[in-house]
């Protein structure tokens, strides 16, 4: 019988068919739909509230902005992949002769069109409604923050793979997400931390996720900088991918 493998040759068609059975399955779960994009909007008018300042508002809203979606993306997609898989649905997709990207990428492509809408209206609503000031571009804005959702959605897709059960899947967020978060530059710049914990931070993802969103929403200009962060964030996102295709089992033991 013809498996998935990694061998065989990536296919747009079964890519695309994979995005679409993803997108029908979400229209029906309206609470997953709920929680990805309402979520993080909420989250975003809560802390506005919280800090009833402007400038405080202004310091840490852009970290959050692309840090909120993140953490949602990984907690859908990790759970989601292990659901399909003790439920059946993966080893039965991995019996036809389709490239384990082809599954990933399909993922990938019904999660990040998602994204899209759940940080357009997390970035409309914070720049419009909650008046965040940035400098640079409202589309390099939407870009960095879609980035840094495709990046929680591709570590999701990867970390899946070693858990059993939903709550293993959910354990993965404070080894995986909070040391980021701590360490990615929010509460302390990371050139003012230890340097150890300086050099740690400079191998975490999110850590060029922070960055990129401070830079957009403080310089006018698309500096150097702000592309190498950009890059490497996607980067980060597609070796990610590459790891969750290498990783893929059938089912969970």
């Amino acid at each position: 019988m013809s498996t998935v493998t990694a061998s065989a040759p990536l296919s747009v068609p079964i890519t695309l068919a994979t995005t679409r059975r993803i997108l029908a399955q979400l229209r029906h779960d309206h609470r997953t739909v709920a929680l990805m994009l309402l979520v993080p909007t909420l989250l975003m008018v809560l802390l506005r509230y919280v800090f009833n300042n402007e400038q405080t508002f202004d310091r840490f809203a852009p970290a959050l902005l692309g840090i909120f979606p993140f953490v949602i993306m990984f907690l859908i997609t990790s759970i989601a992949t292990l659901r399909e898989r003790t439920t059946g649905t993966l080893e039965r997709l991995m019996t036809m002769p389709m490239n384990k990207m082809d599954l990933l990428f399909g993922y990938a492509f019904a999660f990040g069109l998602l994204a899209f809408l759940q940080v357009s209206l997390v970035a409309l609503i914070t720049v419009t409604l909650l008046g965040m000031d940035i400098a640079g571009s409202l589309w390099t804005l939407l870009l960095v923050a879609v980035l840094d959702a495709l990046l929680g959605m591709a570590l999701g897709l990867f970390v899946s793979a070693f858990a059993r059960t939903e709550f293993q899947a959910v354990q993965f967020m404070p080894a995986v997400v909070l040391p980021q978060i701590l360490l990615g530059g929010l509460f302390v710049p990371r050139d003012q931390m230890h340097p150890v914990l300086e050099a740690i931070s400079t191998v975490l993802p999110l850590s060029y996720a922070i960055d990129a969103m401070n830079a957009v929403t403080t310089s006018p200009d698309i500096t150097a900088e702000l592309v190498l962060d950009i890059l490497i964030i996607a980067g980060c996102a597609l070796l990610a991918l590459v790891l969750g295709a290498a990783t893929l089992r059938r089912r969970t033991p």
